[in-house]
Parts: C-alpha cells; sequence; structure tokens
C-alpha cells in the first residue's frame, strides 16, 4: 500500500538523520516534548474525550476505559516518562566487550539503534508518548499502529511531540502514526520488512497471536498477564492481604495486575476471611476451589479461570498442600509474566524465584511493579515474556543491537 509505503521511506530517512545526534540534542528534545505534552493538555484531553464517549456508546468495559482514559495526571506522568528517559544514559555507541587479537586487531562491540521500530498496540494512549521517548533516545525512528478505539487521543499526542521535534530542528518523522484503522493496513504492515527492522505487539491475547503468526517482521512478543500471588504457610498475613488489595485492584485493567491466588491450605482459615472482606471492600468477585468454598462465600472456580487474564474485578483461588505444589500450578498456568510469594522464610522464597519461569518473579511485593518506570528505566516499550532477545520491561538497552568494529594496521588472512 502506497501509505505504508510511504511511511516506511520516510522512517528510513530519519533514522539515518537520528543516528547522527548527540545524547545532549536528544535529551533537549525529550524535554521539549514532554514540556509541550503539559502545556497542551487541554487539546489532548478534548481528543480523549472524543474518544471515551464512543468507546462508552459501545459500551466498553469498564477497565478497558479505564486504559484509555487520560486525565491531568496521566498527561504530567507521559510527560515525567519522557524526563525520566532524557536523564538515562545514552546506550548508543557504548563499548559492551573489547578484544585484541594476537595478529594485532583490535576489536570492539558496540551499541547500535535497532533502525525503525514498529509498534501495534491497543487502547492505552500513553503508549505513543513512552513509545516516542524510549525509541528516540536510543536513536530508532518509530511507526506507530495505535487501535482504533484511542485513534484521537493518538492523532493528538503524535501531532504535539511532532510539533515539538520541528521546533528543535529535528526531523518531525522520528514518529509517525499509523492513522488508518482498517485491519488490511495492519496485515501489509506486518510485512513491512523492507523498512521496518522490529514489530512489538502490545496489548490483548488476541493482537498479539495475531502479529506473532502473521509478521515476517521480526517480533518481541509482550505477552499477556495472568499474575500469581501465592501465600506460603509461613506467610504474614497482614503483609498478604495488602499486597494482594493493591495487586488486584489499584488498576484493573493492566497487565501486571494481579489475577489469580495461590494459597497453602495451612493459612486459609486464618487468611481468607479477612482477605475477603477487604476484596468485597472493592467489590472483587472471588472464583474458589472447594476448600476455599468451605471457608468462604464465593463462585465455585472452573479449570478455564485459573488460566484467564480477567481485566476485571475477578480472582481465582486455587488452595495447595506445599510450595512444591504452587509452583508447579503457577508454572502450568503462567503467561510467564510476573508472580510473586509472600513468605517469611528465606529458604522457601528463594525457592519460588528460582524455580517459578516468568520475566519478573518477586518475594513479599506486589506484582504492580513490573512496570519500566518503577524499574528506574524512565518508561518501557512493553514487557517481553519471551526469551529472545529482551525479557521483562523493555527500556532503552533492548532497543539496541551491536556491531563489532574492527580496527587494524594491514592485516590480511594468510
Amino acid at each position: 500500500m502506497e501509505l505504508l509505503n510511504q511511511l516506511g521511506k520516510n522512517a528510513l530517512a530519519a533514522k539515518y538523520e537520528l543516528q547522527k545526534l548527540t545524547t545532549d540534542e536528544k535529551n533537549h528534545a525529550l524535554c521539549k516534548a514532554a514540556d509541550v505534552l503539559v502545556q497542551e493538555s487541554s487539546f489532548l484531553l478534548q481528543e480523549n474525550a472524543k474518544d471515551i464517549a464512543k468507546g462508552e456508546e459501545k459500551g466498553m468495559h469498564s477497565g478497558l476505559l479505564d486504559r484509555l482514559r487520560l486525565t491531568e495526571e496521566r498527561i504530567k506522568g507521559m510527560a515525567e516518562g519522557l524526563l525520566q528517559v532524557a536523564k538515562l544514559p545514552d546506550p548508543v555507541g557504548q563499548v559492551i566487550e573489547t578484544i585484541e587479537r594476537p595478529n594485532g586487531l583490535k576489536i570492539e562491540k558496540r551499541r547500535v539503534p535497532m533502525g525503525v521500530i514498529g509498534m501495534i498496540y491497543e487502547s492505552r494512549p500513553n503508549v505513543t508518548a513512552d513509545a516516542f521517548g524510549l525509541c528516540f533516545k536510543s536513536g530508532n525512528a518509530v511507526i506507530l499502529k495505535g487501535g482504533s478505539d484511542a485513534v484521537c487521543s493518538n492523532i493528538a499526542i503524535t501531532k504535539v511531540i511532532r510539533q515539538a521535534l520541528k521546533e528543535e530542528g529535528i526531523t518531525e518523522d522520528a514518529i509517525q502514526l499509523i492513522e488508518t484503522s482498517d485491519r488490511a493496513v495492519t496485515q501489509e504492515f506486518m510485512r513491512l520488512k523492507e523498512y521496518v527492522d522490529l514489530l512489538i505487539p502490545r496489548g490483548g491475547a488476541g493482537l498479539i497471536k495475531s502479529v506473532v503468526e502473521n509478521s515476517i517482521i521480526p517480533v518481541i512478543e509482550t505477552g499477556t498477564g495472568n499474575c500469581h500471588i501465592y501465600v506460603d504457610e509461613l506467610a504474614d498475613l497482614n503483609k498478604a492481604i495488602r499486597i494482594i488489595i493493591n495487586a488486584k485492584t489499584q488498576r484493573i485493567g493492566v497487565c501486571n495486575a494481579c489475577e489469580s491466588l495461590v494459597i497453602h491450605e495451612a493459612v486459609k482459615d486464618a487468611l481468607l476471611p479477612g482477605l475477603s472482606e477487604a476484596l468485597n471492600t472493592y467489590h472483587v468477585e472471588i472464583r474458589g476451589d472447594e476448600k476455599v468454598q468451605q471457608v468462604i462465600d464465593c463462585v465455585p472456580v472452573t479449570e478455564e479461570d485459573y488460566g484467564t487474564e480477567y481485566l476485571d474485578y475477578i480472582v481465582s483461588m486455587k488452595t495447595v498442600a506445599s510450595i512444591e505444589e504452587a509452583i508447579a500450578h503457577i508454572n502450568k498456568y503462567s503467561t510467564r509474566h510476573s508472580e510473586s510469594i509472600i513468605t517469611e522464610k528465606k529458604e522457601n522464597a528463594e525457592k519460588f524465584l528460582n524455580e517459578v519461569d516468568a520475566a519478573c518473579v518477586y518475594a513479599n511485593a506486589s506484582t504492580r511493579f513490573t512496570d519500566g518506570f518503577e524499574f528506574g528505566f524512565g518508561a518501557e516499550i512493553g514487557i517481553s515474556t519471551q526469551k529472545l532477545h529482551a525479557r521483562g520491561p523493555m527500556g532503552l538497552k533492548e532497543l539496541t543491537s551491536y556491531k563489532y568494529v574492527i580496527r587494524g594496521n594491514g592485516q590480511i588472512r594468510q
């Protein structure tokens, strides 16, 4: 399609311009973009309101509406993300390793930008600013394809950022947005291998599956989050309740929210009444196994529940007789995102951290911390649940590749 080819050509030209920028030039532009986002808050909120209204008309789920909604604070959060990225060390040009060969050749392994990064994502307009910031600082041009639900918001954010770049004398094509919601265009975008070096999907299971199965561009899979918290037999139960409430209810529509609880049967009688009362305060529906049902009123859990990312005020509960059973259950149903154990026994914590197969494993903390900003990355472009080449929250270094720089003084191979 001509539209996509033109975006690809623009990005290809932009990537070579971006690679020439100094760290100071990139940081200054990021700070400018942050300032303009805040200055244009009224415009951004006005455009976002159009998306919210359409979502409400369509009967969009409250969790998805929450992901879509911009507020003054969330706009300030987007701006702060760009400022944090500006403060981070620039990975481009970093020497990872040096080797000197017996023949005198000096070899450097040096970080370089990926080039052009494509993103296909849903609902959350803050991703537009986060993706720009991380790609720009790491020297990459980015082509974005947001969901139809957030089209007005994404167009507005992109417009504001492009204006900031223009004012800084930097190519506006550092960030481009595919504005159409035509699915055929999305399918063609996945085939734009001539121009795009890496494609990152960010959204629900259906979107990610579609991109992984249909893209001919290399893909980093950012997975869904069926996140578990295991309450060990040696857990501090007050601590457990605080952590669970935070992980489940702070924001329900995010991939690092807790969806499943695994509870050692030795603490169910002491834990469940207080936990149920706390969850009921937030109108969380509990779906529990037979042993949970013996202690509290709840909905019977199904096998399907154990593997479901609800993105809703629902939580499944499974009782186990040992930490080994808990780990086996989690490894069976996990989406390899974020898993946590609550325990006061160091040996059990270490066993859990070592044996659970997930991008992020926690001891005595909420899964809600799986986030680029919380990890000190400034922002994130996604949370990778695969193992090549990046895993967990993806910051600046994960958006670079490397090349070998070899210096000689006349060597030839015999």
